[in-house]
């Protein structure tokens, strides 16, 4: 894989791209920090993960591995998933979120987790026995397929989750409209992403690990309310959480400090990029 991306990459390239960052994750690990090279004094996953709102006790409960340090939110602690739900979630890599909200929507319930990439699925699959054997629950799923291609009928979710995956995608307005596609009348979102408060310098978004780390493909935060609205989807709430960012900064993970390095002197990461919660609904009827 090349280690920097033309000016205007197309789509099948960003997808190849991300496909086999996250595969060379998936197969290694210890992996995190989105993606990024080897951690270094970058946090393990539980580190990460609770350092952006997740409790030990979560944490503690889930299957082995599932915690990749891939998150740069909670989408969960937004969500308030209730028994009976059943919730889609985009990006789904080795299980984390899923995993967290298969409990809350219980026996009657259902969780799908939907991603593009062999290897992530491979390793999310192989956690279900343990969940069963651990939850008493038969409830959690995982499908392969594109999140601007989903694997779902129309109007079939009550929730759609995300951590950190639809800045990934070569094309956003079609991820936002398969998420309303997707949708029950009154259904919601629940999605944590990076976004940006400014433009990338060319530099940054050209490199490759920018990329697969969930950086060189964010949007303005402007534009992924328009995509959103153009959706169709309403109530659209983004809160801007810049605990994230700071973390991975002041952590020194080896992908912020080249991007620190390619900045303009005097800034920093957090000046241009943001963890957004993002909140929303489909219209009723």
């Amino acid at each position: 894989m090349a280690s920097t991306l033309s000016p205007n990459p197309d789509a099948q390239t960003v997808r190849e791209a991300v496909r086999e960052g996250y595969a060379a994750v998936a197969q290694r690990s210890g992996s995190c920090c989105g993606g990024s090279s080897p951690c270094g004094s970058a946090p393990d996953p539980d580190q990460l993960a609770e350092a952006i709102g997740y409790r030990p006790e979560e944490l503690a409960a889930l299957p082995d591995g599932a915690n990749m340090g891939l998150s740069c939110g909670n989408p969960g602690a937004i969500s308030a998933l209730q028994p009976g739900e059943f919730v889609l979630d985009l990006g789904s890599g080795g299980g984390f979120d899923a995993y967290l909200a298969g409990p809350k929507v219980g026996a009657t319930g259902r969780v799908i987790g939907v991603d593009m990439t062999p290897e992530m699925l491979s390793k999310a699959r192989r956690n279900l026995e343990a969940y069963r054997r651990r939850t008493g629950l038969d409830n959690i799923e995982f499908r392969l397929g594109e999140i601007e291609h989903l694997p779902v009928g129309d109007a079939s979710v009550d929730a759609v989750i995300s951590n950190c995956v639809i800045n990934l995608s070569p094309d956003k307005p079609q991820v936002w409209r398969e998420i309303a596609r997707v949708l029950r009348p009154g259904g919601r979102v629940a999605v944590s992403d990076l976004a940006l408060l400014r433009p990338l310098p060319p530099e940054v978004k050209s490199m490759v690990e920018a990329l697969v780390g969930c950086i060189a493909g964010a949007v303005l935060v402007g534009e992924t309310e328009a995509m959103m609205r153009a959706a169709g989807l309403t109530d659209i709430r983004l809160t801007p959480r810049a605990g994230y960012i700071e973390a991975m900064t002041a952590w020194n993970d080896p992908l912020y400090q080249k991007i620190t390095a390619a900045l303009p002197a005097g800034t920093r990461p957090g000046d241009f990029i943001v963890s957004l919660d993002i909140a929303a609904r489909r219209a009723d009827g």
